[in-house]
């Protein structure tokens, strides 16, 4: 029964949205600070090295903030 308390299931999702919240906030303003558009490069131009640089970027800031969410 310790593993359904109500506590650590409500913690859990607060951090989840807190740091999917973030991580489309870091990305929104890359998207901001780059010459092109982004979004545009790698859906309608077929831009495979940016879509893993974006990628990257997207595991690189989600791991900063697992760390900083979880100590």
């Amino acid at each position: 029964m310790e593993y359904l308390n109500f506590k650590l299931i409500a913690s859990s999702i607060i951090y989840s949205v807190l740091g999917i919240t973030i991580l489309v906030i870091s990305f929104v303003v890359i998207e901001k600070l780059t010459p092109r558009m982004l979004w545009k490069e790698i859906i309608e131009e077929h831009n495979t090295a940016l879509a893993i640089m974006a990628a990257a970027f997207m595991i690189a800031v989600a791991l900063i903030i697992s760390s900083a969410i979880h100590g």
